[in-house]
């Protein structure tokens, strides 16, 4: 395994383009395919935004971004937040079947982000926050 590049910012919306941005040129500098380039992105996003958003409802903390590449074809991104204790592995799946007045609000997202990474882990170690992607290419 590389060693990575990583990031740290505050979590606000602001700096979502940044961090996009970063994802983005790691995995283009590891020869993903543009289709797979979207997909990290598009899930990548999904998470910060959630991040940004949920994790810090009384005042602003910072997100840690890592990207590491794992044999070869494996694209590791680990996000770190110290904010409020979340897996989004504990997430129902969305009833997508039921029309969409009587669905609940929120899920998608994540359900989008399941569907785009091929593996997610999380785990809370000295109050923080790891959500772990891996990205097969």
């Amino acid at each position: 395994m590389d060693l990575g590049l990583k990031i740290k910012l505050p979590a606000k919306i602001e700096n979502l383009r940044r961090f996009i941005d970063f994802v983005s040129d790691y995995a283009k500098q590891n020869q993903f395919s543009d289709e797979r380039i979207k997909e990290i992105e598009l899930a990548t996003e999904e998470a910060l935004v959630n991040i940004s958003k949920y994790a810090y409802p009384n005042d602003i903390g910072d997100i840690e971004l890592r990207c590491q590449m794992q044999d070869n074809n494996i694209l590791v991104i680990e996000i770190i937040d110290n904010g409020i204790p979340f897996d989004m592995n504990s997430v129902s799946e969305p009833d997508l079947n039921s029309s969409i007045l009587n669905r609940n609000v929120g899920g998608l997202g994540i359900h989008l982000i399941k569907k785009m990474v091929d593996k997610i882990n999380y785990k809370r170690e000295k109050d923080k926050n790891h959500l772990i992607f891996l990205f097969y290419k």
